[in-house]
């Protein structure tokens, strides 16, 4: 394992490499997270691929990155991952993302796709729906008058509100802590971009071999994955782990490593497949 600081705009990055006759696995996680989110998949996934984990700008150990903006978009946020991922020297690569990653993911595919050998969404976001358009203008305009802490813990109990998704909610919002104000509120800025990105990779059609992970209590976000997986059935895979919520990697380990492996031809284990739903559902 090598850990890798910041230098020249590089991100914070962790690097497992086998051998170079491996494929290539690059991880990018969520807002509020950190490379820490794939510490169940770290394991699982290094007998068969070179990793590469990324800690975005501001996250983690991803701090005070030159150049500095006053404010964010996707393309901002996609340069630095791009920047890391040259720095590294790989050139094709199986792509995983979580949650706000995926929309990085899909801006990824828009700008470098022979770069993008497949891409594997966990929690994908797809169509900005009421919910998430509410909650950005309102988070934007809350700022004013009360702490960011609360507008984030907020966002978490609205996709993480149940019982059994505690462990999940506890992680993000430790990981979350290493956000400033004045961080949190450059990337809450993203949502004037966001809804563009995802329009626009909704409507296009996909020539990327792709898999979708989805928790069937993802009341935000599941059903327009299962929309796009609809849409998108020649070329996307969808998968849902009954039982666990958005952050599905986290809640259920075994089954989405599985299904994971599974879906990129490497040999699994056979617990949970009772309560895996593939391919897209109605």
């Amino acid at each position: 394992m090598k850990k890798q600081g910041l230098s020249s705009g590089i991100l914070h990055h962790t690097i497992y490499h086998q051998d170079d006759t491996y494929d290539w696995m690059v991880f990018i996680h969520g807002a509020g997270g950190s490379s820490i989110t794939w510490k169940h998949q770290v394991k699982a996934f290094r007998p068969f691929f070179n990793l590469l984990l990324i800690d975005m700008r501001d996250h983690g150990y991803s701090k005070d990155l030159e150049p500095e903006y006053s404010t964010y978009d996707f393309d901002i946020v996609t340069d630095d991952v791009l920047r890391t991922i040259d720095h590294v020297g790989v050139t094709r690569a199986h792509f995983l993302s979580l949650s706000l990653g995926s929309i990085v993911l899909q801006r990824l595919y828009d700008r470098r796709p022979e770069l993008i050998e497949s891409m594997i969404m966990a929690g994908g976001v797809f169509k900005a729906d009421w919910k998430i358009r509410l909650f950005a203008h309102s988070g934007k305009f809350l700022s004013y008058f009360v702490p960011f802490r609360w507008i984030y813990d907020t966002f978490i109990m609205i996709v993480l509100p149940r019982e059994n998704h505690a462990p999940s909610r506890r992680l993000y919002r430790l990981q979350s802590k290493k956000l400033t104000p004045t961080e949190f509120l450059k990337w809450l800025g993203l949502y004037r971009d966001f809804f563009h990105i995802v329009k626009r990779f909704y409507r296009r059609k996909l020539r990327t071999s792709s898999l979708i992970v989805m928790g069937g209590q993802d009341h935000v976000f599941l059903e327009a994955a299962q929309r796009f997986a609809r849409k998108q059935a020649h070329h996307a895979e969808l998968v849902v782990l009954e039982g666990c919520g958005h952050l599905c990697n986290l809640e259920e380990v075994q089954r989405f490593n599985d299904a994971v492996l599974r879906f990129l031809g490497k040999p699994v284990s056979t617990a949970g497949e009772s309560t895996v739903s593939s391919g897209p559902i109605a």
